[in-house]
């Protein structure tokens, strides 16, 4: 008893401090932005800082996976074997709200990175501290 106790206090402190982490960039190439004047850059960055402003939404993605397989062992019997097995899974998988925030705030530092590289005067909006 005292061990499953310990193991869900364990896992309750897992799963708390993997909250608590903060959120990191992406890296997103500044490549794709070669061909943006700065007033496009501009405006990319306001677009993408809007989307983080109103909240992350996570994509949503849908999928079928099919696998074959040869498992072997123990028959009731007392002899053994091999087998075929298939197994099917369907479901829907979705990033989480971080892996989207990461990703975004890896293409806004790429944006500010095409802008550096361009010259581009970029006005940054930081949040203010509370």
């Amino acid at each position: 008893m005292k061990a499953i106790y310990l193991s869900l206090l364990a896992g309750s402190a897992l799963l708390l401090s993997a909250c608590a982490t903060t959120v990191k960039p992406t890296y997103v190439s500044p490549a794709q932005y070669q061909s943006f004047n700065c007033q496009q850059l501009q405006s990319e960055y306001k677009r993408i800082q809007q989307y983080i402003d109103n909240g992350v939404q996570a994509p949503k993605r849908t999928g079928v996976g099919v696998g074959l397989g040869l498992g072997g062992g123990w028959g009731s019997s007392g002899g053994w074997g091999f087998g075929p097995s298939v197994s099917v899974n369907m479901g829907q998988s979705s990033n989480t709200k971080k892996t989207e925030l990461s990703r975004v705030m890896g293409e806004q530092e790429a944006v500010l990175q095409a802008a550096q590289f361009k010259g581009c005067p970029m006005l940054i909006r930081t949040k203010p501290k509370s």
